[in-house]
């Protein structure tokens, strides 16, 4: 009979569970299969499988030690605590202080990396098409359409794009520019990274038969979290513009590449801009600026999503009777796959 009882007592102790709280004050109490892609899945008794947003956790606690990768890339293996975002890795060489928004990814604790087993390399591609027209005192009609295709491996990136922008006003041309490049990232160390990108095009409203921009520099992460990056970039470009009048000076010049790159991830949209700012080193009032910011809402949970944005294009140094700052609004249908 005693035997019985001390065999009872330890078969029906409480057990503990992994814990989750988000900041509406949701306690979850199951088991955390993983973190990835943003997200934290929770397996609990009452409701199965559930996925949670990491940016609305506030709490997180484990009971058995799991494999942990920060956004850094830095492993580390042990128990996870901590409330107010901040979590504590009880590691083996000692406790690692970090917060939710850093957690890249969790796994079984010893097992390897599911990054590293991945594929070495995918793609993922996007279209997509912007028509609009008016009809009345004015007839205008306006499309652009554009792709992407993205290379995404381990430590590095590329991205090829092209776009094509057309718009007829009252019969006579108000839009008519192409352009066409390809842009490659390595992060090779934490948050340090270098690019090499190239653009060429043309815009024939601004009398632009052609031109190409090729630079080379040295990209910081000044955030580097899971649901925002932000980029900083400084480099050297070659500039090459040539324009329709021979009035006007074409540009062959050795110039700066500064640029700024910012990634937001939302609930429900995700929100992206790009800054590059080129001026020429020998008058470094010769400057282009382009900059574009735009917002991705899924439709539904297809692959179809609207994206609304607003770019800016600027040229210090223009053709005769074209306006230095050209500005687009835009709301485009974007199909996208992998």
């Amino acid at each position: 009979m005693v035997v019985f009882i001390l065999w009872a007592a330890m078969t029906t102790r409480p057990m503990r569970a992994d814990v989750v709280e988000t900041s509406d004050g949701t306690h979850l109490v199951g088991h955390v299969t993983k973190i990835a892609d943003g997200k934290v899945y929770v397996d609990t008794d009452f409701a199965g499988p559930v996925a949670i947003l990491q940016t609305h956790i506030v709490r997180l606690e484990t009971e058995a030690p799991v494999a942990v990768r920060l956004v850094t890339g830095q492993r580390y293996d042990g128990r996870l605590s901590g409330t107010n975002g901040q979590i504590q890795v009880a590691a083996a060489t000692g406790p690692v202080s970090t917060t939710v928004s850093e957690i890249a990814a969790t796994w079984a604790a010893g097992a390897p990396d599911p990054q590293s087993i991945k594929p070495a390399a995918h793609w993922a591609y996007e279209v997509s098409v912007d028509l609009n027209g008016k009809s009345g005192n004015h007839n205008q009609l306006g499309t652009a359409y554009g792709a992407r295709a993205t290379l995404t491996r381990l430590k590095d990136t590329l991205v090829l794009s092209t776009n094509y922008n057309r718009q007829i006003t009252d019969g006579v041309k108000s839009a008519d520019q192409f352009k066409a490049g390809a842009d490659y990232s390595d992060n090779y160390s934490e948050k340090k990274s270098w690019y090499a990108r190239d653009e060429g095009g043309y815009d024939r409203i601004k009398d632009l038969s052609a031109y190409n921009l090729a630079a080379v520099g040295a990209g910081y992460d000044f955030i580097k979290q899971v649901h925002q990056t932000l980029t900083g970039r400084v480099g050297l470009a070659f500039r090459y513009e040539d324009y329709t009048d021979p009035a006007t000076r074409n540009t062959r010049s050795i110039s700066l590449d500064l640029g700024l790159n910012h990634r937001l991830q939302l609930d429900n949209a995700l929100l992206t801009t790009r800054l590059a700012v080129v001026p020429a080193l020998e008058d470094l009032t010769d400057v282009r600026i382009a900059q574009e910011t735009d917002c991705d809402i899924p439709l539904s949970k297809s692959a179809w999503k609207l994206r609304l944005g607003v770019s800016n294009d600027y040229t210090s140094r223009p053709a005769d009777d074209v306006r230095k700052l050209d500005t687009t609004y835009f709301g485009r249908l974007v199909l996208s796959w992998k």
